[in-house]
């Protein structure tokens, strides 16, 4: 079954622009609020939920921009997810996109895993 491509954003209020790109790179960032613990060799990272651990290779950097996985298991398929930062200039506030692809029945269900992951990255970096 194909997947279907999906973009979520959530608007970060007042956050600091490095704080929030080091949440999205960094083992110690990601390891509190995306996974259990996070290790990265070279361009692969490795996420451990429950001390399974699921491969994803950085296919895409731009720095303070942007960054894009391929999971392991996706490897020759179109399909990634993506964590881009915005700055929106008329709030001054800071946003996260995140690009991601679910099969059609699972979308919902994604989206609302993204919704608490985020909820943990907002607490973890003080705003609410």
């Amino acid at each position: 079954m194909a997947k279907e491509k999906y973009h979520i954003e959530y608007v970060l209020n007042q956050v600091s622009h490095r704080s929030l790109w080091n949440h999205l790179t960094t083992t110690a960032g990601l390891s509190s609020w995306f996974a259990d613990k996070v290790t990265i060799s070279e361009n692969t990272y490795t996420f451990y939920w429950n001390k399974e651990g699921q491969k994803a290779t950085v296919i895409s950097i731009q720095p303070d921009t942007s960054i894009r996985f391929q999971w392991e298991e996706d490897e020759g398929e179109p399909y990634y997810f993506e964590f881009s930062v915005h700055f929106l200039e008329l709030t001054a506030s800071t946003s996260l996109e995140i690009t991601d692809f679910a099969d059609i029945d699972e979308k919902a269900d994604a989206i609302e895993l993204w919704d608490s992951q985020v909820d943990i990255l907002k607490r973890t970096l003080g705003i609410n």
